[in-house]
């Protein structure tokens, strides 16, 4: 995608959320109340990253979440045995042996990007060495977004985790530390898969302000298609092979976890349950199997409020 079309995409999208957010009649927001006969679960799409600005929340997420007598999130971060496995398992899986480097295993002309981010975002060169490909492209994304001024603290689901504490509600976790972690490191995939992810990131970091901005304001908005189409931002006409790959890393981290997901989610209403649902926004507003379409698929009503 051109660099004038992401500007343009910005320019709209200013245009239509702030008009949106003036006017709370008839607002949307990327939440959902899923139903069938007799039961009901929210689902609200969560940023990981945010700032001040977008709280406070809404009143009907507010009074949805109040109603509501558990919390599930993807997994309960707030949870200091659960931080402690996920820390032991990013040791495992996102660290390279002492033999190897990452500049020793990638091409010549991704470590060159590589070694020019860490110049451009005044890094020392070999910041990233000692992760596997997918960790230092999951690593340089949350950089990133750090230095646009967002915060993982503020982000929705620990503010939800916080709110769940403070009332004494019971909170869950959807997936399992290991299936997270499994799915996001690519375990059992090739090597080459997370080479191209982090090729990926790198060809396209320059764009990456102007995206989350774009994802940011697009979530206040509560506009689902104008996020999704910043949230799939290419640059440029992916090869056949490329787009295998992608498609590849797209199963794993979304469409596989997705179907999980609304499995889990079909769970809770068969057992009546009254569950306030927060995953990350992607996982709703994916233009490809998302949560949202599965569970519609399944039979069940799914209303955007």
């Amino acid at each position: 995608m051109s660099r004038l079309l992401v500007a343009t995409l910005c320019s709209l999208l200013f245009l239509t959320g702030c008009s949106a957010l003036k006017d709370d009649s008839g607002k949307k927001h990327l939440f959902w109340r899923v139903s069938d006969s007799n039961s009901t679960v929210y689902l609200l799409g969560s940023l990981h990253f945010a700032d001040s600005s977008f709280y406070p929340l809404d009143t009907i997420i507010e009074n949805a979440f109040d109603r509501a007598e558990e919390l599930a999130v993807e997994i309960d971060i707030s949870n200091d045995s659960i931080v402690h496995l996920i820390a032991e398992m990013g040791e495992k899986y996102g660290k390279l042996p002492d033999s190897l480097s990452l500049d020793s295993i990638l091409p010549d002309s991704i470590s060159y990007r590589l070694d020019s981010l860490c110049l451009s975002w005044m890094l020392p060169l070999g910041s990233f060495n000692r992760f596997k490909p997918w960790a230092a492209a999951m690593s340089i994304e949350a950089v990133g977004i750090l230095r646009m001024g967002y915060d993982d603290q503020l982000g929705i689901d620990r503010y939800f985790l916080a709110r769940a504490h403070e009332a004494g509600k019971r909170v869950s976790s959807i997936e399992m530390v290991e299936e997270q972690v499994y799915a996001l490191a690519g375990i059992g995939a090739p090597d080459s898969l997370g080479i191209f992810y982090l090729s990926t990131l790198l060809r396209e970091i320059a764009y990456q302000d102007s995206a989350f901005s774009g994802l940011m304001q697009s979530w206040k908005a509560g506009n689902d298609s104008l996020f999704c189409v910043f949230m799939n931002l290419d640059t440029v006409q992916l090869s056949h092979t490329d787009s295998l790959l992608k498609r590849q890393i797209n199963e794993l981290v979304y469409y596989s976890r997705n179907r999980s997901m609304a499995e889990t989610v079909s769970q809770y209403l068969a057992e009546d349950r009254k569950v306030f649902v927060v995953v990350g926004a992607m996982h709703l507003a994916g233009n490809h199997e998302n949560v949202i379409d599965i569970l519609r698929s399944k039979g069940f009503t799914a209303e955007q409020l």
